[in-house]
């Protein structure tokens, strides 16, 4: 028997358990998960607290899990301005400007639709999985019942004909699209992939689709840019699950997951918290003091050039690596830090600082420009498993 097929059996016979052994699986899932019969997707879901550990329990709470999220696209997809507010007798119309107006609120939503539809679109531009379409479309919006629309719709409706403009986070520039740019950005990822025929859907529209409930129902956070690569490889990896009672749930199975991994790193999301310990100001000095303590020269060397944590570090905290290295890769990390993300992902810090040990040398001969090209450029064909076992002996010998 191989060690892989070792690992297989190793994580069929916890699932053979009425009651998961959380610890063991944490044990197994840090050291990898095998890519073959769904073990990956079931680990996921138990690890961000989807799935209770007792398998008696499953049927019923993934039940009505699922009928909950068709609930939440009937409440937050539906247009608005069907349905009368019985404190008001006054008819809500397209042009009512009252701030309890739900269309006012359906035309604000439009730009935050837009930002969403734009990051999904190019998600993983490298596979084309996100853009074949997917087996499972979704029943209320391809049935189409009364008071549905796609969002499909929304976005090439005239309603979208807004100026949109927003910082990104994640690069510091100001995004600005008019409406004659706007529409050619629409017609150009049109073309771009193949577009699909009413009653079908592409994978990336789901996980649009999930983007948006999300930003409606976390209303005080909302969506923002780099979610989209947060939530791909979840999606990814419940959608392609070989198990088909699995595989036809992956949209309201990713929505939770998402929601709970969010728990977690809402705070690199969201500006007012950036000063916070968790925040992700908070979480770069972490990952700075921890380097410094690791290897002082490289430290050192860094701080001279003014090479700051926000020009590389910034992204691989916030999207967890998930733009680092090619999608098995970050699948594979991701393994390791879902089984630590009790500890508030201190794995990642590790990982990091493992990422910058790892190229010291030609960090310590290069300039400036040659070092902030290698960190913002990572060597995406890097042996990962090298960086996660330096990351996990740094973890050994300097435990913060």
């Amino acid at each position: 028997m191989t060690r892989y097929q070792k690992t297989i059996e190793q994580f069929e016979t916890l699932f053979k358990c009425d009651i998961i052994d959380l610890k063991k699986l944490k044990i197994l899932a840090f050291s990898g998960c095998p890519t073959d019969n769904g073990i990956r997707s079931l680990t996921w879901k138990i690890l961000l607290n989807y799935l209770v550990l007792d398998q008696t329990k499953w049927s019923s709470h993934l039940s009505k899990q699922r009928d909950l999220y068709r609930g939440y696209i009937r409440e937050t997809i539906i247009q608005p301005g069907l349905t009368s507010s019985p404190q008001s007798n006054i008819v809500d119309h397209p042009l009512n400007s009252a701030p309890n107006s739900s269309w006012a609120a359906y035309f604000k939503e439009n730009e935050i639709l837009l930002q969403i539809d734009k990051d999904v679109r190019r998600l993983c531009p490298d596979l084309s999985f996100f853009q074949r379409q997917t087996e499972y479309p979704c029943a209320e919006i391809m049935n189409q019942e009364v008071g549905f629309e796609s969002l499909r719709k929304r976005i090439v409706s005239t309603s979208l004909k807004v100026e949109s403009h927003s910082q990104s986070r994640l690069t510091g520039r100001l995004e600005f699209q008019s409406n004659n740019s706007l529409q050619q950005s629409i017609r150009n990822d049109n073309s771009e992939y193949e577009v699909l025929a009413n009653g079908c859907e592409a994978h990336w529209e789901v996980v649009e689709r999930i983007l948006f409930v999300y930003s409606k129902l976390n209303s005080g956070q909302g969506y923002t840019q780099g979610m989209n690569e947060i939530i791909g490889p979840i999606y990814y990896t419940f959608a392609t699950d070989p198990n088909i009672e699995w595989r036809e749930h992956a949209e309201a199975d990713t929505f939770y997951c998402f929601t709970s991994l969010m728990t977690h790193l809402r705070d690199n999301f969201m500006k007012i918290y950036d000063n916070s310990e968790f925040g992700i100001l908070g979480r770069m000095q972490k990952f700075l003091s921890l380097l410094k303590k690791i290897d002082n020269e490289v430290y050192e060397l860094l701080d001279k050039q003014k090479l700051k944590p926000e020009f590389f570090a910034f992204r691989w905290l916030t999207l967890l690596l998930s733009q680092e290295f090619h999608l098995p890769d970050v699948l594979r990390i991701w393994d390791s830090f879902f089984a630590d993300q009790d500890q508030n992902f201190q794995f990642l810090l590790y990982f990091c600082c493992a990422m910058v040990t790892l190229q010291r040398d030609q960090i310590l001969t290069g300039d400036y420009s040659q070092n902030i090209k290698l960190l913002q450029h990572y060597p995406p064909d890097t042996d990962i498993h090298k960086i996660i076992e330096k990351a996990a002996e740094l973890k050994r010998m300097h435990y913060i």
